[in-house]
């Protein structure tokens, strides 16, 4: 019995030993997974909870992280270091190669406006940040105020810019995540808060603004491909080639099938066109009242019944051989006996213009025999399994660029150091140079929108749990025995007043719709709740538009600026 009691004791010891270097030996990698295991899945599961309708999603994970890194939790600080970084470095690449390949075209047309709207909200946001620091005389310190300001406007990224700043600098006062914890919850209710007082300070009507999104998609068609069965009735075109045709015109179509003499075939551009032919034609919708005027009327064809049959089908682009060549160097019509009519891009249809650039993932719409389509897509892959496979090689060449490029010593007048970009900086850079004109150096930027959102989130959870487990120690004798309150204040003004005063200009000055104002709001803020908010009050995709308009810019000056901020003031 006296040895049974001492077996099970002794067996009893060496579970306690176990549990408790689980649970507390920093040296461990089972505690430090453990650790960032068990704040995630908390944070992520409490991030889901609703309260009137807003969740604060997987930021909810930081103040797992503080709840945890409160109670003793802490960590080997190196390897918590290490994963804070990484993750960023993970997460803020996945944000760059997803705006890339809009991050330039945002600036056509309306959108100069809309960018420039959400520039002044941004620049706002930095003034009422820095009045407040003057106005308290320092109380608030500018690492703090950083802080706060990245939590004001809800911009995690600009969070891990400004922590890898203050890293450049050797700082070694208060988590800085602290003033983001108190600033972001009111942040979000600001950002939605101001969104409806802008609706009644500029007495908008919602009927009048629905009537006024419907005028302008009528009137701006943009490259939204258009198809139409026409006849030739044009004399002047009488024994004219199709390439002739297409000089005389000075307009982008193409001809996908034409019915001569009762027989149906794939036009060529030396085909040569005679009165009273049917054609399909393809082209961009505000081209489309031009070229029926100069080729004939529109008519009905049932192409089916005719004596050679044509198919159409969409054929994937996965040959990464592919990525970066023109519809016109593939020279469709002549070497494969077919045309190209449409491009889908990202779930947006495009006109098939000979200078537009084919991508990996891209869904070419091919018109012509069955044999020859099939060649077509024998030639571009055509693969789904291929495009499942992730392009590791195009992420980390990436990363490994960025790092360096973020690396690199940047001389500024008036600083007595030289400012760097960091880890946040150049990797975003790089990314969003990559996901833009990866093509031309051959890289495959094609990603699956699940793939880019699990590296994203893994990277910022991975961050935020990092934050989270290091501020909490001190969290809450900084926060709420310190100036906590004082930290929500200045949140709530920062959030608040730039978008009143730039919503307001918006509205009355620029007369935007409101719908779409609401999105610019959203995504000048990088706030998927307001956009979520937004698309359910407006029922309509403006607010989407005005998100995805602002939203790459706005990412890029919310990273870089929250990094300036400390490297310049606080240096």
């Amino acid at each position: 019995m006296t040895n049974f009691a001492g077996n099970y004791k002794k067996r009893l010891i060496k579970i306690m030993n176990w549990l408790q270097s689980l649970l507390f030996s920093e040296d461990s990698i089972a505690h430090i997974v453990l650790l960032y295991s068990f704040v995630v899945a908390v944070g992520v599961l409490l991030g889901k909870i609703k309260v009137f309708g807003i969740s604060l999603g997987v930021t909810f994970v930081l103040f797992a992280g503080i709840l945890v890194g409160h109670f003793g939790f802490t960590g080997n600080a190196a390897i918590l270091n290490f994963i804070q970084d990484f993750g960023l470095i993970l997460f803020v690449f996945c944000i760059g190669l997803q705006v890339g390949p809009s991050f330039f075209s945002s600036f056509k047309k309306g959108g100069v406006t809309m960018n420039m709207i959400a520039v002044g909200i941004v620049a706002l946001n930095i003034v009422v940040a820095l009045v407040l620091y003057y106005l308290l005389g320092g109380r608030v310190d500018i690492p703090m105020m950083a802080g706060i300001l990245c939590g004001a406007v809800t911009n995690t990224p600009g969070l891990g810019a400004a922590n890898e700043a203050l890293g450049q600098l050797h700082y070694n006062g208060p988590e800085i995540a602290m003033g983001y914890a108190c600033a972001y919850p009111l942040g979000v209710i600001g950002i939605i808060g101001s969104i409806i007082a802008i609706r009644y300070i500029c007495r908008v009507n919602f009927k009048k603004e629905e009537e006024r999104i419907q005028q302008e998609e009528a009137a701006n068609p943009h490259m939204k491909p258009y198809m139409m069965h026409l006849e030739m009735h044009n004399e002047a075109l009488e024994g004219k080639t199709l390439l002739q045709v297409k000089n005389f015109l000075g307009r982008e179509f193409v001809c996908s099938r034409i019915l001569q003499n009762g027989h149906v075939s794939i036009p060529r551009g030396d085909t040569v066109f005679h009165r009273g032919d049917q054609l399909f034609i393809v082209c961009a919708e505000d081209d489309a009242e031009a070229i029926i005027a100069f080729i004939g009327p529109k008519i009905e064809v049932d192409w089916e019944k005719q004596d050679t049959p044509m198919v159409s089908r969409r054929i994937l682009v996965t040959q990464s051989n592919m990525n970066g060549k023109t519809l016109g160097e593939m020279h469709f019509s002549s070497m494969y006996g077919v045309n190209v009519t449409r491009v889908n891009r990202s779930g947006m249809d495009l006109f098939a213009n000979r200078n537009l650039t084919l991508q990996v993932g891209d869904r070419v719409m091919v018109v012509g025999p069955q044999d020859a389509v099939e060649r077509v897509a024998a030639k571009m892959g055509n693969s789904l399994k291929r495009l499942d496979h992730p392009n590791i090689v195009t992420i980390f060449v990436g990363i490994f660029v960025g790092i360096l490029f973020g690396s690199l010593p940047i001389m500024v007048p008036g600083m007595p150091t030289p400012v760097k970009l960091g880890l946040a900086g150049g990797p975003l850079i790089v990314s969003i140079l990559v996901g833009r004109f990866g093509y031309k150096v051959r890289l495959v930027t094609y990603t699956t929108m699940s793939a880019n959102l699990m590296l994203r989130e893994i990277g910022i959870v991975l961050f935020l749990a990092s934050v989270g487990i290091k501020a909490g120690g001190n969290f809450v004798q900084t926060v709420v025995e310190g100036d906590g309150l004082l930290y929500v204040g200045c949140g709530v003004l920062i959030t608040v007043i730039p978008l009143l005063i730039m919503g307001t200009i918006a509205r009355l000055r620029c007369k935007l719709n409101y719908f779409t104002l609401m999105g610019l709001i959203a995504g000048s803020y990088t706030d998927p709740p307001a956009l979520a908010y937004s698309n359910q009050t407006s029922g309509n995709d403006a607010p989407a538009v005005g998100y995805s308009t602002v939203y790459p810019l706005s990412m890029f000056l919310r990273i870089l600026t929250a990094q300036l901020l400390i490297l310049i003031l606080a240096n």
